[in-house]
């Protein structure tokens, strides 16, 4: 293994630590504040949406909301119905299936 990607590694290992722990030192004693408690719990929400929705829209490298779009196709289907029937094992599974006869076709 390379010497640079060895020290990048610990690198992130120690920023990831010390992050925690000094998250862990504040709010030790007075636990976290019900403000940020309350911000936090859309910080996931968030990330999965600005992970997702590029793919989703710009599969090709620009903006494409088309028919010829599978993924936007099969991911509308999935996000109805996941809000539908809150079941990531359906939504997983339409999703896919779905996907995977808009490829066959």
């Amino acid at each position: 293994m390379r010497s640079e990607v060895f020290y990048i590694i610990i690198g992130m290992a120690l920023v990831t630590y010390f992050t925690r722990i000094g998250t862990l030192a504040l709010f030790r004693f007075t636990g976290v504040p019900t403000w940020l408690n309350r911000w936090l719990k859309y910080v996931p929400v968030a990330i999965l949406t600005a992970l997702i929705v590029p793919s989703l829209l710009l599969p090709k490298g620009y903006l494409d909301i088309s028919l010829n779009n599978h993924y936007l196709i099969a991911g509308i289907v999935a996000a109805f119905v996941a809000y539908k029937s809150r079941n990531i094992i359906a939504t997983l599974g339409i999703g896919m299936s779905i996907m995977f006869v808009l490829k066959l076709l």
